[in-house]
């Protein structure tokens, strides 16, 4: 059976990158079973190493040294909506919907977002399965935990469609 939703997952795809993963993952679910087509993190993921970004790497609960609430309501916004963040500090960031929609908060550059949200428009029922990405149900809460091991300007959005057109994006930097 072809899954509906596509999971995103580069690392299981290698270089093909964000948009064949929409086209592929299909096909390699059917391939290899289901098992790696659910959302949240598989083990596939757990054994290998983190994958460095632009924006840094996934860290790891025990390197944990900063909490960050940051909360997504239907008004199209995040409160906070700026984070500065230490260059080398590991953060937990945790996603509470206060809204009656869904909700996701991705990491990444501009670029990167702005080339998702396009594809979100293209598969609105994408789930995710990367560490810098998360679906947050209303009323419920998500996290990510990450290394902010590159200095620079970096955003976060909810990348469902409408809500990053609507300006639901905020702001990293990290020195």
């Amino acid at each position: 059976m072809i899954p509906t939703t596509p999971t995103v997952s580069r690392r299981r795809l290698g270089l093909l990158g964000l948009a064949a993963s929409a086209l592929c993952l299909p096909l390699l679910g059917q391939a290899h079973g289901d098992a790696h087509t659910h959302h949240g993190a598989s083990a596939k993921r757990m054994e290998m190493p983190p994958e460095q970004q632009a924006w840094g790497v996934a860290g790891r609960r025990e390197q944990v040294t900063r909490t960050i609430e940051i909360r997504m309501g239907d008004d199209m916004t995040f409160r906070p909506a700026r984070l500065e963040i230490k260059q080398g500090q590991t953060v937990r960031l945790v996603a509470i919907n206060t809204g009656k929609v869904m909700h996701e908060i991705v990491l990444g550059t501009p670029a990167e977002l702005k080339a998702h949200a396009q594809m979100m428009k293209q598969h609105p029922n994408m789930e995710h399965d990367e560490p810098h990405m998360a679906h947050v149900k209303p009323g419920q809460r998500g996290e990510l935990i990450w290394t902010f091991n590159r200095p620079g300007e970096f955003e976060f959005a909810c990348l469902l469609p409408g809500h990053f057109e609507a300006g639901m994006v905020g702001k990293i930097r990290v020195r």
